[in-house]
């Protein structure tokens, strides 16, 4: 289970250390926590080294090294001797135990795939125990369909069928990279090539941003060169969703139709010349 000469080394001293009695183990639990005492703390860790060990070994089938899942559930040991309370009964290994398979799970979550799943409860009792209800579901006299599959995990697990639908096809094939080539030699296109967006590129996306703030606020300081009639005019007319006709804006500033088209024709070079004045840069934009 461990290849290397250090990761045996390590196992053979976790299996000889002493099992802790319920008393010295309260004993060490209280000096860890009141004084800090370093010694309690190793013993208490080492005398639990063995349940990291075989939690690792459960876990084991996931195609993660071992040495690394031990290594994350003495984390999760040392998290749980930080945070455990002597004067509850219960014993440490109880405690620890969430602790170390917390530990180990998100290790196991974090880097099983590098296309990261989903973080929540849910999603890890999912990831966890899909195989585990497949296989015991699988095994009634006849074979369930995929749809009635899904449909007993996700009411065992509280889950959606179409999260466990996408953890099955997660769990049932190995990811795959976009630079793959589709063709055996190596030699023809990617998967990328596929992936093609029409959508503008991040830099023009903020050039445009950056363009539409800058003549907004041209605009604004244009404006200012008009009086209130023709103001108005140029909103109702250039500025609104539902431009209004010349005779309903005549209608409304008791003058004809030909009278606002004037001043709408007016208000526009006032408009271009105190834009030019004001930003010299604005023809060439």
């Amino acid at each position: 289970m461990i290849e290397d000469r250090a990761g045996r080394i390590m196992v053979r001293a976790a299996m000889a250390a002493p099992y802790l009695e319920r008393d010295t183990e309260h004993e060490l639990a209280l000096r860890w926590k009141d004084a800090h005492d370093q010694y309690a703390l190793n013993q208490i860790v080492i005398a639990h080294m063995r349940l990291v060990i075989a939690m690792a070994a459960k876990f084991r089938y996931f195609g993660l090294p071992v040495s690394d899942l031990i290594q994350e559930g003495h984390i999760g040991l040392l998290e749980a001797a930080a945070r455990f309370d002597p004067e509850r009964d219960v014993r440490f290994s109880t405690y620890a135990t969430w602790w170390v398979r917390a530990s180990m799970q998100d290790y196991i979550l974090r880097n099983w795939s590098i296309v990261r799943g989903g973080t929540s409860s849910a999603q890890k009792a999912l990831f966890f125990n899909l195989r585990r209800l497949r296989a015991r579901l699988a095994t009634g006299a006849e074979p369930l369909s995929n749809r009635a599959l899904y449909l007993q995990v996700s009411t065992a697990l509280g889950v959606s069928e179409n999260d466990v639908a996408v953890m099955d096809a997660r769990l049932s094939a190995p990811d795959s990279s976009l630079n793959m080539p589709l063709a055996d030699d190596g030699n023809g296109a990617e998967r990328m090539d596929f992936l093609v967006s029409d959508e503008p590129l991040p830099d023009e996306v903020v050039s445009d941003a950056i363009d539409v703030e800058r003549r907004s606020a041209w605009l604004k300081q244009a404006l200012g060169a008009l009086n209130a009639r023709e103001l108005r005019i140029i909103e109702e007319r250039r500025l609104g969703d539902d431009s209004a006709t010349l005779e309903e804006l005549g209608t409304t500033l008791g003058i004809s139709k030909e009278r606002v088209r004037q001043i709408e024709v007016r208000a526009m070079e006032k408009l271009k010349v105190a834009l030019v004045k004001q930003n010299p840069e604005f023809l060439a934009a």
